[in-house]
């Protein structure tokens, strides 16, 4: 799979987002999880999932102290199975008090820009910026670049500019990333709260997946630079964004599982041996059918490199929204 022509074009312009192509039906989003995800607890109940950060993107070669790459099995089957239950109470709740199922989203946005001063070195990057990057968002979303048309759109509500030297660069996992999410955290469930920085450990940014239950660590973490225009080279048009909230609308890397088991939980993502990065057209690692899907925004490999979603990915994010983040 080649680079659609107007990749670069869309992204370097700043275009704004394209109208929703194609609403889904709650009927075409109703997935359920394989029914050994119901075995990780005793009577099919499971525990709320620990926050973790192995959601992270990382860059070719870089020395994190932790491994980002993917969720160790037992933590997807955890995952999985609190989907199912969260989709029981969902379906009971809407029984007993009419809930809303949505078939379309707009959610709002609050960005926390972390700096340790004022300059852009120091991480005060300009507002320009931030608005490219919802433009960017929006046009992925909407299948504008030519990948699946989602259910989401996003809404700036808010930039918030937070001088604190002792939060930069923002450190994955550390008790400093918690006393700053737990300080500047806005909004409930559906509020997409973006934190921008310099991140420890080479990092391009990290997320939470949703969880039954709010947590003031809810929300996601981008490198500043990375944004549309940014200093980031090849990762620097805005899809390390794109990447980040996929996991925070329930979606895992492509490479999930590796070849074998349910690999990310989406039938139509070609199974994927590790990650790809920069841009190695026609990799295949598995046996399976299928090339790798190295254009997928869930994958590693360049921005220039990543434009789609996939039908079956827009499916689960939008069963995951009604599940864990609708009113």
């Amino acid at each position: 799979m080649g680079l659609r022509p107007n990749l670069l074009t869309r992204r370097a312009a700043g275009v704004a987002s394209t109208t929703l192509a194609l609403l889904l039906s709650t009927a075409a989003v109703g997935v359920v999880p394989a029914a050994s995800a119901f075995s990780a607890a005793p009577g099919g109940a499971c525990a709320e999932p620990t926050d973790s950060h192995t959601n992270a993107r990382v860059r070719p070669g870089a020395a994190s102290t932790h491994e980002p790459n993917e969720l160790t099995a037992k933590q997807v089957r955890e995952r999985e199975a609190d989907l199912a239950t969260a989709l029981r109470e969902r379906a009971n709740f809407r029984a007993g008090a009419g809930a809303t199922t949505l078939a379309t989203v707009t959610i709002p946005v609050v960005v926390h820009v972390i700096q340790r001063d004022s300059t852009r070195a120091g991480g005060n990057i300009p507002d320009s910026l931030i608005t490219s990057q919802i433009s960017v968002l929006n046009q992925a979303y909407a299948g504008g670049t030519g990948g699946a048309a989602t259910a989401f759109s996003f809404r700036l509500d808010k930039i918030n500019r937070v001088t604190n030297p002792s939060w930069y660069p923002i450190v994955d996992g550390s008790s400093a990333e918690r006393s700053m999410k737990s300080s500047l955290r806005v909004g409930g469930k559906s509020t997409l709260n973006i934190y921008l920085g310099e991140l420890s450990d080479d990092l391009l940014g990290w997320a939470t997946f949703p969880q039954r239950k709010l947590s003031s660590m809810d929300g996601v973490v981008v490198l500043n630079e990375s944004l549309p225009g940014g200093a980031a080279t090849n990762y620097n048009q805005g899809d390390t964004g794109t990447h980040e909230i996929g996991h925070w609308l329930n979606l895992y890397h492509t490479f999930q599982g590796g070849c074998g088991g349910s690999g990310d939980s989406v039938g139509d993502t070609p199974a994927e041996a590790s990650p790809a990065y920069e841009c190695p057209t026609g990799r295949n690692t598995c046996s399976a059918a299928g090339l790798d899907p190295i254009t997928n925004f869930m994958d590693y490999t360049y921005d220039s490199c990543m434009y789609q979603f996939t039908p079956g990915q827009a499916s689960r994010m939008l069963t995951a929204w009604n599940a864990y983040r609708a009113a």
